[in-house]
């Protein structure tokens, strides 16, 4: 199903990510390549870049920086954005932070810029970017507590505060998009490519 070489390299720390690649039987390894997010994404507000334009970036550069430890390798880089009415959302850097957060897209439609970029020494092959969209029942402050107590060792691990996959669900009326974009990693676009390129089996 899948040719020995050249080998596929996911550059995230994501257990979901990494979740979703190996269900699907593709053979990878799975690198964090720690880059400073905030101050990239400071300087992209500040030059008025979009979030697909930062998404992109920012999975860019996590692909660069192991592709120069392994040329050899097709790197996969990705990184997601949550979008409000305009405004960007990071991951909360607490359980206080991921309460204010979940309130402040209650009842609120949001976007997840999702973008994935694969890179194999310094050429960059192939990208794609996902905007699936969600929109958050109007849930009451009790329900919120108990699933901060349920979800504590998790909200702040993601750029939601919750994990779709999880009891996040049930935080939602509507989703729209592929559930594995929502995840962080668009799987049917990224599967096609492989395929395209030989790396997997048509």
């Amino acid at each position: 199903m899948q040719a020995a070489a050249p080998r596929l390299i996911l550059a995230s720390a994501s257990p979901a990510r990494a979740a979703l690649l190996a269900a699907a039987g593709v053979a990878f390894e799975a690198h964090p390549a720690a880059i400073d997010e905030g101050a990239i994404k400071q300087a992209a507000r500040a030059a008025n870049a979009t979030a697909d334009a930062t998404a992109l970036l920012l999975a860019e550069l996590k692909a660069q920086r192991l592709a120069r430890r392994r040329p050899e390798a097709v790197i996969i880089g990705c990184d997601q954005l949550l979008v409000c009415e305009g405004a960007w959302f990071d991951k909360p850097a607490s359980i206080e932070a991921a309460g204010a957060q979940l309130r402040a897209l209650r009842g609120r439609r949001h976007t997840l810029v999702t973008a994935v970029l694969c890179q194999r020494g310094d050429q960059r092959l192939w990208h794609h970017i996902a905007r699936p969209d969600l929109v958050m029942r109007n849930f009451s402050d009790a329900f919120l507590a108990d699933y901060l107590a349920l979800e504590a060792g998790h909200v702040t691990a993601t750029v939601g505060a919750y994990r779709l996959e999880g009891p996040g669900m049930q935080l939602f009326e509507q989703v729209i998009g592929e559930h594995a974009a929502i995840l962080g990693l668009p799987m049917l676009p990224l599967l096609g490519f492989l395929r395209q390129n030989g790396i997997l089996e048509t």
